[in-house]
């Protein structure tokens, strides 16, 4: 390795602690660090990352602690041994929809940072408010209402932006913060999410809005590439929405993921020793840069099984619904990526666990659970595939997909008359027909809402039903064989099951591939294109199960209809409030 070879840098400031990682245009990894914001932190009592206020459910981040964060990173990258003159772009990932409001006095701050001082010191006075709202705030119904049906109803505003209203999209929390704070909303010179405002720090000056990021804020008109002036007009409380326009910087937003907002500030350059030439490109979204974190080919699928779940695609398709969220892909334009998430993984996994007799090998606590659920025959059902399938709904916290309360359901389904019967103790054995029941029910909402977007495969194997072309397992439950057998069984994946092993780091890891992209591709060149062509799958992917089965494929495609009909049965008398 030479001192003159080139790095960069990716960073995914997340609700508890802003991780880097240092990549060579070979993509691989030479440095990762972290601050941990609970641990690392000086002067704030956040625990895990956030501050709180229960009454009006509110949960917010001081912006301070993230200024101490950026230096602090950085001196850790300092720490161990980087060369910061070897950078030659850096690009980040933020965790979704939060919001900053800057200030007049901030703007300038920006462009006149000195190298002697920290960023904490220096911007202090930067926003009109000194804290931004995480994804976890709840303190939006109302106007998470009055989004739902400005458009007509909760399926039109999915059409235009992607998504129905949530609490944590940044439209209705400054359509709040504008009600809440009228004094410090007129002294809001600019709004960034917390993407824009990574890159801004940076930059040295406001960047704009990410193409990707900018999906997450019920704002943005996908299909139409420009603001929704309805609901501009919504959020500002005015048919005048200018100023609430220029707040946004909304004239100003790159179409290419990897446009070139600029070089780095100065104030990097003195302070660390960055090059006066490192790039910066856009930042996007946690998820959005999640997908980056390898060449995702279209109709791959990546789930993660982690405390909640999340299910990721690239697709050349826009059909989105109340029940998934659209975003425009980060680097590609023509594609999108399709995502669902889940509040109830693997805690919910884990309760059923640990109501098995427990393991004799403490050190395998998830043994009983996997000899359990794999004597488990699909569906508990009998060899004749017209007998009864069992099907539940596993909730311990209040789901968003289907919107339903805390609580167990479960049924038994008969596929040839399309009939749904109550299971009590003579028909279903709890908790041992729980164990598969659970990790089915999971898996069998993935594919009830994802089959859609999905397409029968080309060539040899055009023959298939529509499927995703790869399954990869990340998380927790990726390092569960049962549970990948299964996901086989159920999502299919025309390539198999593979897991993804990119550490804890898959956003810091995708914001610096997307750096390399920026900086190194040739004249319209893809980020597929330029990452695939360097990146060495066998470093990070495990085939660990099977994909397509002819005939078991089918049945789980018969309990889908299942599944719809039993949340449609819950639904009637367990939606949340």
């Amino acid at each position: 390795m030479t001192e003159n070879t080139p790095l960069y840098l990716g960073f995914d400031l997340s609700t508890q602690q802003i991780k880097g990682i240092a990549v060579t245009s070979s993509l691989k990894a030479e440095h990762e660090v972290k601050f941990d914001f609970d641990a690392d932190s000086k002067g704030f009592s956040v625990k895990k990352g956030v501050l709180t206020n229960d009454d009006d459910k509110e949960v917010f981040a001081p912006l301070a602690l993230w200024l101490q964060a950026i230096d602090g990173v950085l001196h850790r990258f300092k720490d161990a041994g980087m060369d910061f003159g070897r950078v030659r772009g850096i690009s980040g990932a933020g965790m979704q929809h939060g919001s900053v409001y800057w200030n007049a006095e901030g703007e300038r701050a920006l462009k006149s940072l000195d190298s002697s001082m920290s960023l904490q010191d220096q911007l202090a006075d930067a926003f009109a408010h000194p804290y931004s709202p995480n994804w976890q705030d709840a303190s939006t119904q109302e106007q998470c209402d009055a989004f739902g049906t400005h458009l007509g109803d909760e399926g039109q505003l999915a059409l235009s932006t992607g998504s129905k209203a949530h609490h944590r999209f940044t439209g209705p929390q400054i359509f709040r913060f504008r009600t809440k704070y009228p004094r410090k909303y007129q002294e809001t010179s600019r709004i960034s999410l917390v993407s824009s405002f990574l890159a801004s720090i940076f930059l040295g000056r406001i960047a704009p809005f990410d193409i990707a990021d900018i999906c997450g804020m019920n704002l943005w008109d996908i299909k139409a590439g420009a603001w929704n002036e309805q609901l501009l007009s919504l959020t500002a409380g005015s048919s005048d929405t200018s100023d609430l326009k220029h707040k946004l910087g909304a004239a100003n937003v790159p179409k290419d993921g990897g446009a070139f907002l600029g070089n780095i500030s100065p104030y990097f350059v003195r302070r660390y020793g960055f090059s006066p030439s490192c790039a910066v490109a856009p930042s996007t979204g946690d998820n959005p840069s999640t997908i980056l974190a390898l060449p995702l080919r279209p109709l791959d699928a990546i789930v993660s099984l982690g405390t909640s779940t999340t299910f990721l695609m690239s697709t050349p398709y826009y059909k989105p619904n109340p029940a998934v969220h659209f975003m425009n892909h980060p680097t590609t334009p023509g594609l999108y990526m399709f995502m669902l998430c889940y509040k109830n993984g693997g805690l919910a996994r884990e309760r059923i666990r640990d109501s098995l007799p427990k393991p004799t090998d403490a050190g395998k606590p998830w043994q009983q659970f996997e000899q359990v659920a794999s004597s488990t025959p699909p569906l508990g059902q009998s060899s004749d595939p017209s007998s009864p399938m069992k099907i539940g709904l596993f909730f311990p916290r209040p789901e968003i997909v289907p919107n339903v309360r805390a609580g167990t359901w479960r049924f038994n389904y008969k596929p040839n008359t399309n009939a749904l019967m109550d299971a009590d103790e003579t028909t279903w054995k709890q908790p041992e027909d729980d164990a598969r029941a659970i990790v089915e029910s999971q898996l069998l909402s993935l594919r009830l809402r994802s089959r859609d977007i999905v397409e029968s495969p080309t060539g040899p194997n055009a023959h298939l039903p529509p499927q995703p072309r790869r399954i990869y397992l990340v998380g927790g439950g990726s390092q569960n064989a049962t549970i990948a057998k299964m996901a086989g069984q159920v999502l299919g994946g025309v390539e198999g099951v593979y897991r993804l092993d990119v550490g804890e780091n898959a956003c810091a890891l995708g914001a610096a591939y997307k750096a390399v992209w920026a900086v190194e591709r040739e004249d319209k060149q893809s980020f597929e294109e330029l990452i695939g062509a360097r990146w060495k799958e066998d470093e990070f992917v495990e085939k660990i199960a099977d994909g397509y089965q002819g005939g078991i494929f089918e049945r789980y495609g018969s309990a889908v209809e299942g599944l719809n009909l039993v949340e449609q049965e819950v639904l009637k008398g367990a939606k949340n409030k």
